[in-house]
């Protein structure tokens, strides 16, 4: 440690309950130079994939940990020396040194293969940072023509940093000619679209996972740390929480009947669809008012009754699921629970949930059904009391005072950690629910 030069760079304490984090990709190298809280690597946790910011400007004098690594909270994972510092003029790239640009891939003006503007629905490469945007519309900087070197392509800042500088056009996405081939790629989506039945989920391709050979017929993928922070709290929660399972059907037809006659003046006034979602997740919260024993956590030698009743909203993306948290559901309107749910699914899929999105859940509500599933078992999101699954609505034929009639119904499932609650309270918890959901009416307000 005694010939080792600059400012120590230390894993930060991301969130309470996070004791470790996982060195995903470093963003910078030795001899590089960083500005205070630029991105130096991106990191990932249990809850969260982020990037580490610098505490420090100067140049990158030493990196302690490799990509892929993890290490507890505290530990120096690099050095820097700062500005004016004894060591700089041993950094290899001064800062006033122009970059000089001589891959082709820059050199090129042709637009990526992707846009851009409608990155909620893309692969790693459109998942910018908040920073990277920032920076190119700073400069003017369409970032469908920049090349990323990130992870699956992903666009840093040293990358629009380079574009820029190469003097490339900063072309609009709104100026990019429509050329004839795109046309007919349009059209003959559309007639797709008219023809293929098909329930609009399966939005982009999945990324096609990095895999090597090991003999003919098998391969092997890597496992990303994303993924292993994924197996680590399914494994805690499966071995430490003895889960049990239970099941309701609900007529939503009323409900069914309600949005459709509010979705068009809703998505006027706000831009966005009514789902849904915001109509069960609304019914959840007024029931656990009714039952507080459904927003707590096993704390060995006694249970945590948690106050506020904020919701985590189990989201899946292409390489993963990720949990963020709508605060205190239990005080907004449905219209104000629909802008929440909207708001966290554009950011998950555009890779820009922060730590503050994803802290404090307190009950998970998950909604499975919108791949068409009418039987599931969740696991428990660790280290809550339960979690519950919304299926797919399906109209069956219901008797109704002796007579048949075609009604909407949907499944709801609930996982419950047996430590804590049983089947009592979970049963009158669930009727609760299903009352809620079925004294919807045309006459239910929005706001």
């Amino acid at each position: 440690m005694s010939n080792r030069q600059g400012t120590p760079i230390t894993m930060p304490q991301l969130a309470e309950s996070v004791v470790s984090a996982t060195i995903q990709k470093w963003l910078k190298q030795p001899g590089d130079t960083v500005e205070l809280y630029e991105p130096l690597c991106e990191i990932v946790t249990d809850k969260v994939t982020a990037e580490l910011p610098s505490t420090a400007a100067g140049t990158i004098s030493e990196i302690l940990v490799p990509d892929g690594t993890t290490v507890d909270v505290g530990a120096v994972v690099c050095f820097i020396i700062e500005e004016g510092g004894a060591a700089v003029e041993q950094a290899s790239t001064p800062a006033s040194v122009d970059v000089p640009v001589s891959e082709p891939t820059v050199e090129h003006h042709a637009p990526a293969t992707i846009s851009v503007a409608d990155d909620a629905n893309q692969p790693i490469r459109s998942r910018l940072s908040p920073a990277v945007r920032m920076l190119a519309d700073e400069h003017g900087v369409d970032l469908s023509y920049v090349q990323g070197s990130g992870m699956g392509g992903r666009i840093t800042r040293k990358d629009v940093l380079q574009y820029v500088a190469s003097g490339a056009p900063k072309v609009t996405a709104q100026s990019v000619p429509v050329t004839a081939s795109k046309q007919a790629a349009e059209q003959e989506a559309e007639v797709k679209s008219v023809n293929v039945r098909s329930t609009g989920i399966h939005l982009t391709k999945p990324d096609k996972p990095a895999m090597s050979v090991i003999e003919q017929g098998e391969h092997f993928i890597d496992v990303t740390p994303v993924r292993n922070a994924i197996a680590s709290k399914m494994r805690q929660s499966v071995s430490e929480i003895p889960h049990a399972w239970t099941m309701i059907e609900v007529d939503v037809t009323n409900i069914v009947l309600l949005r459709n006659k509010l979705k068009d003046e809703f998505f006027k006034r706000e831009g966005i669809k009514l789902t849904y979602l915001p109509f069960v997740i609304k019914a959840v919260v007024n029931a656990i008012k009714d039952y507080p024993i459904m927003n707590s956590v096993w704390a060995v030698d006694k249970i945590i009754v948690k106050r506020d009743i904020n919701v985590s909203l189990a989201i899946g993306t292409e390489d993963a699921v990720f949990v963020p948290v709508i605060k205190q559901a239990d005080q907004k309107t449905l219209a104000g629970i629909a802008r929440d749910i909207d708001e966290l699914q554009k950011k998950a899929r555009a890779g820009t949930l922060g730590l503050a999105d994803m802290q404090g859940g307190t009950f998970t509500v998950n909604n499975t059904g919108a791949f068409g599933s009418i039987l599931s078992q969740p696991i428990i999101n660790y280290p809550q009391a339960a979690n519950f699954t919304m299926e797919a609505i399906v109209k069956k034929p219901v008797v109704i005072d002796d007579m048949i009639a075609v009604r909407s119904m949907v499944n709801f499932c609930l996982s419950l950690d047996h430590r804590i609650l049983d089947g009592v309270i979970c049963g009158r918890f669930m009727q609760r629910v299903k009352e809620n959901l079925e004294a919807y009416n045309k006459e239910t307000k929005l706001y």
